[in-house]
């Protein structure tokens, strides 16, 4: 799916480079501001469905059931411009993208992740690859993780489970014993490497890339931050009736549907990722 010429357009003028002896320098950090290239959303889950606006576009109904975070208005039709119209659970509230992943059930009850942090950040990548990030063109689409992972060898399995607190757990790529008083954690990092052309792919896949040797490779050249979607659910314990939606711990993935304000989201790029500036939720050094 190719992006369409105004989304290219406005992109363009967004992303462009300045000509030789133009170019604006980024803005000099402050002396106290720590040296991470990061800022995130915090958005609480909003509502559950069975579909999926990315792989089973307009088909409600055809996908395993999925918790929704931060765009209220997240359904099998959601378009660009639906979720512009819509609302959002996150902190900052300007920020109307959706993101997705398959819910967690206990038996057979649903299990809500109580902390849901989305970190938008410059790492694995190296300095020079950090200073030339962009932000995500307007309607991107991005896919993480195997629903159809088939164990925890699996190359294409991204996510990872630990215990909020409690280090002494190795993490794991199925689910984990987290004690008492602990929580159990999801970390899963999205592909930070666009090919500059698609918003999406017939695999919705292929127009993203993980970095290679710390810089994108040349059949994704434009880098843009890395997403990190950090869940935390209410759970301890033995995790044998635990399962997802689509199965066992190892088949966790995420979807993302970019639908920040341009201008936000390239201010956050330009003043917290592309320094190395360690930002919070308003965009602003933390």
């Amino acid at each position: 799916m190719t992006t369409p010429a105004l989304v290219v357009a406005a992109f363009a003028a967004l992303t462009a480079t300045a000509g030789p002896g133009s170019a604006a320098p980024l803005p000099e950090p402050r002396a106290d501001v720590v040296r991470v290239a990061e800022f995130l959303a915090e958005c609480p889950a909003s509502h559950r469905l069975p579909d999926d606006p990315i792989v089973f576009p307009n088909q409600p109904g055809a996908s395993h059931m999925h918790s929704f975070f931060g765009n209220r208005t997240t359904n099998a039709a959601s378009t660009l411009e639906s979720l512009q119209r819509g609302t959002s659970t996150c902190s900052p509230g300007i920020d109307l993208s959706s993101y997705w992943v398959p819910t967690l059930y206990r038996g057979d009850q649903v299990v809500e992740p109580t902390g849901t942090t989305f970190y938008y950040l410059g790492e694995g990548v190296d300095d020079a690859t950090i200073a030339r990030i962009k932000p995500f063109p307007p309607g991107l689409r991005v896919v993480a993780g195997n629903a159809m992972a088939t164990g925890v060898d699996d190359p294409s399995v991204r996510s990872r489970w630990s215990c909020l607190h409690a280090g002494q757990v190795n993490p794991g790529k199925d689910f984990v014993t987290c004690p008492s008083g602990s929580m159990l954690e999801s970390y899963l990092d999205f592909p930070q490497c666009w090919n500059g052309r698609d918003l999406d792919a017939a695999d919705h896949r292929s127009h993203m890339a993980y970095p290679v040797a710390g810089t994108c490779p040349a059949t994704h050249p434009v880098p843009v931050p890395k997403l990190r979607q950090v869940l935390r659910y209410p759970v301890t314990g033995d995790p044998a009736t635990l399962r997802l939606a689509s199965g066992r711990g190892y088949t966790m993935h995420g979807d993302f549907f970019n639908a920040w304000p341009e201008d936000e989201l390239a201010r956050r790029v330009r003043d917290c990722i592309n320094p190395i500036v360690k930002c919070g939720a308003n965009g602003t050094p933390s």
